[in-house]
């Protein structure tokens, strides 16, 4: 629960300081005052968007920080999963804006972003404002309601995977569909490609060969005559390389017996010409086998060109390519094929999914109805102390086609008086009973919820006196077990029970308006609570009337 609040130069706010404690508080001060201001502060350590024109003017940087007693709320694994350091007794949540609109923050100093910070700030608190009196009349809230009390988190998740395979089966069988139907539309067509680049033969690395060759046969006459003088030079009768080499080698080993060292200049002219003869009879047998045929030359081209329009036509870069297409035609064929059985497995497998689906959804629903009475009941016990005895409210769940929250639609229904017709609540209730029938529900999820801080911003509007005092019992009974509500109140009625009350005021100094919040004293509180019943002037009255309000 919160247990500091520290504020620097944001907006009217120069700087404040004050502790909290559990239970049930109040805070109060005049219209403009401040209080708001104090909420939006929360709010931005709560993970909300920061903008920086809060920060006070002539101030360069704004600081909002705010300490937590966790201890009571096994939130260990958050932190853990963060790589966050945990401290049940201390957790600091800190958020600086900068005049640059920089804006950072921290959790136990370590740097976060805001999503981390909202995500923890939704276990910490909930700030309940006055427009949140709208959500009565959103159908998401109303099941969030149901579900709260249900305790269904499990069920839903379990659902949301069923509806997940579901939805992902049918959209599978609706692709298909339109896939098969495209397919039987073109299978002549389909058939006709095929039939072309099947009787094709075509033959992977076919192409690259038939280049090689037909670039080969169209360079006959340079081949020819690069052959043919390098047969002559080495195989010319008397001049020819082979010849020569041949004559030095056996001149030289003609010496070898008087000069030794020209037995290896022998050894080596004859390797070199053993090596010019085999060379010699590579080229000869080369010169032999070329020739130039103009008709194995069209023909290669041919085929070259053929190739070369199938992959202009089927926009393939090779023939690896176009084998590639015909077996993705060949697939699609084969589908058209076996597409009867194809759509009724598929059909099966989405029927099959769709009964885990409703099977879950079932569950849920059983768990709402459940949880739908036993809010009725809580309901129409606290309205009938809130003054509202002849109260009726419903929760009517209808069903629905399945969405990510199952199959039910959630309705309240409500009436005020006694033989009236129930309608939807936002639709007949005033701004007075909306606020005692959102008190009464959020007094049941905080007792589900467990969350550690809920703070209401006038939620007592459109209400007085015994009534008033009515919210206040709830509000302290809300504040047990470890729990701790803040009630910002314009009503005496719910500042006098209050366990803690807190003063925002505003002051006029030379340097601008500044507001201050303080902890009052009992004699502070006795003339707070004096100056609420009458106004400005307190008079002696007002006092003693203070005091009784205060049972003192």
């Amino acid at each position: 629960m919160l247990r500091q609040l520290y504020i620097r130069n944001y907006t009217l706010i120069e700087k404040l300081d004050v502790g909290f404690e559990n239970g049930f508080s109040v805070i109060t001060g005049e219209t403009g005052a401040g209080k708001s201001i104090i909420l939006g502060a929360i709010a931005l350590l709560l993970g909300q968007r920061a903008d920086s024109k809060a920060i006070k003017k002539g101030a360069d940087k704004c600081v909002i920080e705010a300490h937590f007693d966790l201890s009571k709320y096994g939130m260990q694994p958050f932190f853990e999963q963060n790589d966050i350091e945990y401290d049940d007794t201390d957790c600091i949540i800190r958020r600086e804006l900068t005049a640059s609109g920089k804006s950072r923050a921290f959790i136990n100093d370590t740097p976060a972003s805001l999503s981390l910070l909202k995500e923890l700030g939704e276990q910490l608190v909930d700030v309940h404002s006055q427009h949140k009196n709208l959500l009565l009349g959103k159908q998401d809230f109303q099941l969030d309601v149901v579900d709260i009390i249900a305790a269904d988190t499990n069920e839903i998740t379990a659902y949301r995977k069923a509806f997940t395979d579901y939805k992902d089966a049918s959209a599978r069988l609706e692709r298909m569909k339109e896939e098969i139907e495209q397919n039987r539309i073109n299978a002549d067509f389909l058939q006709f490609q095929f039939d072309e680049l099947d009787n094709a033969r075509l033959t992977d690395g076919e192409q690259e060969e038939l280049e090689q060759k037909t670039t080969a046969m169209s360079h006959t006459e340079d081949i020819k005559t690069a052959l043919y003088e390098t047969d002559s030079s080495l195989s010319q009768d008397g001049s020819g390389a082979v010849d020569s080499v041949k004559t030095a080698a056996n001149a030289i080993n003609g010496i070898a017996d008087i000069m030794p060292e020209a037995k290896a200049l022998y050894e080596r002219l004859d390797s070199c010409y053993i090596e010019l003869k085999d060379i010699s009879g590579e080229v000869s047998s080369m010169l032999e086998n070329v020739a130039f045929d103009p008709s194995e030359l069209d023909s290669m081209n041919n085929r070259l060109d053929k190739l070369y329009d199938l992959e202009k036509k089927y926009r393939c870069e090779s023939v690896a390519a176009l084998i590639q297409e015909r077996e993705s035609i060949r697939t699609r064929l084969d589908t058209i094929e076996n597409s009867g059985f194809m759509l009724k497995e598929t059909e099966d497998e989405v029927n099959r999914l769709r009964d885990i689906c409703s099977q879950k959804a079932g569950i849920l629903t059983e768990m709402r109805k459940k949880a739908s009475a036993k809010i009725e009941t809580h309901l129409l016990d606290n309205l009938a102390s809130l003054g509202m005895p002849n109260a009726v409210f419903r929760i009517i769940l209808e069903p629905c086609p399945f969405n990510a929250n199952g199959a039910d639609k959630v309705a309240f229904m409500f009436c005020a008086n006694k033989n009236g017709t129930i309608q939807p609540i936002y639709q007949v209730a005033s701004g007075g009973e909306i606020a005692r029938v959102m008190l009464s529900l959020k007094a049941m999820i905080s007792g589900a919820v467990k969350l550690p801080t809920i703070i209401f911003d006038e939620i007592d509007t459109g209400v007085s006196g015994k009534i008033a005092e009515k919210m206040a019992y709830i509000m302290q009974q809300m504040g047990e077990n470890n729990r701790q509500v803040i009630n910002i109140t314009h009503l005496p009625q719910i500042a006098a029970l209050g366990k803690n009350h807190y003063k925002v005021l505003k002051e006029d100094t030379p340097d601008g308006t500044v507001s201050h919040m303080l902890r009052l004293s009992q004699q502070e509180r006795i003339n707070e609570i004096a100056q609420m019943l009458s106004g400005s002037d307190v008079t002696e009255a007002a006092i003693n009337n203070a005091r009784e309000f205060l049972k003192l």
